[in-house]
């Protein structure tokens, strides 16, 4: 088990209100509800930073080598795939 440590959050009576009365209705202890938030939101962060990540460095890779497919292309490949078809990825050009 990860250790825990205390972190205190500051919520105004009407965000405190409002969590106590969705953890009542969820049968969940307003802290339970607030770890669960936050995971969540964590999670969909970093998330979001790994494509950001990835789009930045394939827009640098872009910009090096010029390399890459057209809209049409990347829109049939992934119709077959759709399709139920085993297509290999359309190659990359200039």
């Amino acid at each position: 088990m990860a250790a825990t440590s205390t972190t205190s959050l500051k919520l105004d009576d009407e965000m405190k209100s409002r969590v106590r009365r969705l953890a009542t209705a969820r049968r969940r202890s307003a802290h339970w509800l607030m770890l669960e938030a936050i995971e969540q939101y964590v999670e969909r962060e970093e998330t979001r930073e790994q494509s950001r990540q990835s789009a930045l460095a394939a827009w640098a890779e872009y910009q090096a080598t010029g390399l890459h497919v057209t809209a049409e292309e990347a829109d049939a490949w992934l119709a077959k795939l759709e399709a139920g078809e085993d297509a290999d990825p359309p190659e990359c050009h200039v």
